[in-house]
């Protein structure tokens, strides 16, 4: 008994083997030294850590540690150890399996137990290592894998597999740790394992999902056999860093192009912006006749083409008809793809089916279908649809669906009524709410109103620019110009600055960006004397220019001479010039006001 005792204070002394710079069987001699265990890295709470107090009276039943390591079997098995309690310090170190206690803890989710157990344990195996990881990738807490890997690579002792490598690989992707992922690279190349094809494959996602496809490239291009879940890693990683033509000439190169490949590249195109690449690339798919049956890849794809361009949405929906089994995920892409593209009807009649078909709407669907309303100026179908979500289908609204319901209000005139319901939800009104009511005001022209809801937004924001744009376009288009010049002068004082307004377009494989008032002189003569003929042409056929939207107080001759050189309207005659006839031209702009 004295000799345990004595064996128990000398491990307490023993500093945690899982430290920066120790190896995980050394002895550290200085306990000032000592490194934090890796337990200590986290609280019990955020790891859903249960209590197990029925645990000291199992293994008291079961007799010790061989009757414990037969009763530990059988629950690793079941995966059932919410009763055990962490073992005391003597059968810590005589566990006759400490990797699979580990497992069964991270099974119950008891992930706190696990660490404790690892800093306790003296000998680590490359299995208990790799129990844990498993158990950390799993958890909530993925950022407490960095100090097991790197203890557990740094470790002469220790020879992972391929295997392990393999899924060290995934957690590294998984956490963005280029830096580890590299130190795994390292390790790999000189392992025996140097030319296993699957741990490969794992390196290219860990490089791609890192940022650095080019790095991913130089391992596939040394891969023997290349499955096509490689290549579409590698067609991923391409196109969501920003290199859609790299992503596409490798894509055209690929043998056996599957479903999963087209959405990566389309979804990868889209994030990055690479609009028309994506609709070029979806186009191709429908002629290629790929069929696509599984919800979620068909949610993408339809997700791809709504985003791309408007257009678009028609093959979208072409394709939505095409399947045979529809998912509620895929009705609600469709539903909201319609809306986003100003198709109320469509949306609508695509609802009532959903309906039919026995498919229930979820909180997702009804933010579409309210926003449809609301850019249809539907405010009664708007109205019910609100209702039918908590009454018919128990869906409590949330802040985007209130946002929705109140841009439906204010952009029908009911600006009282939104008002007054923005004080009285149940969400504390967020910025895009606040400005919806503001942009309202400007509409109809309520410029006492418009004063209050500035003041709730400069609030949020007082430094924003386009808070103060809107205030001064409200007292302008009520003729009050010396609140104009006020505001203006206000925004000199606090020292903000109007985000430069401009609109780009692609024609003819070249990239413009349009800045309003400014024409590039390459082009500035083609553009004008366009934009002449083209004005001449169509006050011939009645066209009037509308300058109540020139916010500025300038003769009339001068507000039309401002409208003819808005930046959107320069981009379209480039795009007109530029363009085959029969081309579909795309505008993108940065600002929703100007």
């Amino acid at each position: 008994m004295a000799r345990e005792r004595r064996r128990e204070a000398e491990r307490r002394r023993r500093p945690s083997p899982l430290a920066e710079g120790a190896p995980p069987t050394s002895r550290s001699s200085s306990p000032a030294a000592a490194p934090q265990p890796v337990a200590d890295r986290c609280s019990p709470g955020s790891l859903g850590v249960g209590s197990h107090v029925e645990g000291e009276g199992e293994r008291r039943r079961h007799g010790g540690v061989a009757g414990y390591g037969q009763i530990l079997g059988r629950k690793t098995r079941s995966g059932s150890c919410a009763c055990f309690l962490r073992p005391p310090p003597p059968l810590a170190h005589h566990t006759p399996n400490p990797a699979a206690l580990v497992s069964a803890y991270a099974k119950s989710r008891l992930l706190l137990d696990a660490l404790h157990l690892f800093d306790e344990t003296p000998r680590r195996d490359i299995y208990l290592y790799f129990s844990l990881l498993a158990a950390v990738s799993r958890s909530a807490s993925l950022e407490l894998a960095l100090p097991v890997l790197r203890r557990m690579l740094s470790a002469d002792a220790l020879r992972p597999d391929h295997f392990v490598i393999a899924s060290v690989a995934s957690v590294s992707a998984r956490l963005r740790s280029l830096r580890l992922g590299r130190q795994l690279h390292e390790h790999f190349v000189v392992s025996p394992y140097s030319g296993d094809d699957v741990v490969k494959s794992s390196l290219v996602d860990m490089y791609c999902k890192c940022g650095f496809p080019d790095d991913a490239r130089k391992v596939f291009d040394s891969m023997g056999a290349k499955n096509s879940v490689v290549w579409t890693a590698l067609v991923s990683g391409y196109a969501s860093n920003g290199r859609g033509e790299e992503a596409l000439q490798l894509f055209r190169s690929m043998p056996g192009r599957n479903l999963f490949a087209w959405t990566a590249l389309i979804s990868g195109l889209v994030k990055t912006g690479e609009s028309v690449g994506a609709v070029e690339l979806f186009v191709e798919m429908r002629r290629d006749d790929i069929r696509i049956d599984d919800a979620f890849v068909l949610s993408i794809v339809i997700g791809g083409a709504g985003q791309a361009v408007a257009c678009d949405i028609l093959s979208a929906r072409e394709v939505f008809e095409g399947i045979t089994f529809r998912a509620v995920i895929s009705w609600t892409t469709m539903v909201v793809g319609e809306a986003q593209h100003g198709r109320a009807e469509e949306a609508l009649a695509l609802y009532d089916r959903m309906v039919l078909a026995g498919a229930k709407p979820n909180k997702v669907t009804f933010v579409g279908l309210i926003y449809a309303c609301s850019h249809a100026g539907l405010v009664q179908k708007g109205r019910q649809l609100f209702e039918s979500m908590k009454n018919e289908y128990g869906i409590t609204p949330g802040l985007q669906h209130y946002t929705c319901y109140l841009d439906l209000l204010s952009r029908s005139g009911h600006l009282l009524e939104a008002e007054e319901l923005m004080t009285t939800m149940p969400y504390e009104p967020d910025e895009a709410t606040w400005g919806a009511l503001l942009s309202a005001c400007k509409k109809y022209k309520d410029a006492e109103m418009c004063i209050r809801i500035a003041d709730k937004l400069l609030e949020l924001r007082p430094k924003d620019s386009s808070t103060y744009i809107l205030l001064s376009n409200v007292y302008a288009v009520n003729g009050k110009w010396d609140s104009v010049a006020k505001v203006r002068k206000c925004t000199i004082g606090l020292e903000i600055r109007k985000e430069p307004v401009y609109s780009w377009i692609e024609a003819g494989r070249e990239f413009r960006l349009f800045h309003a008032g400014e024409v590039p002189l390459d082009v500035r003569e083609e553009i004008m004397g366009f934009l002449e003929e083209m004005v001449l042409e169509m006050r011939k056929r009645g066209y009037v220019p509308d300058t109540s939207s020139v916010m500025h107080d300038l003769e009339e001759s001068e507000k039309e001479h401002h409208l003819f050189l808005h930046s959107e309207r320069l981009a379209v005659a480039f795009g007109l010039i530029k363009s085959p006839p029969g081309s579909v031209i795309r505008v993108v702009k940065n600002l929703r006001v100007c």
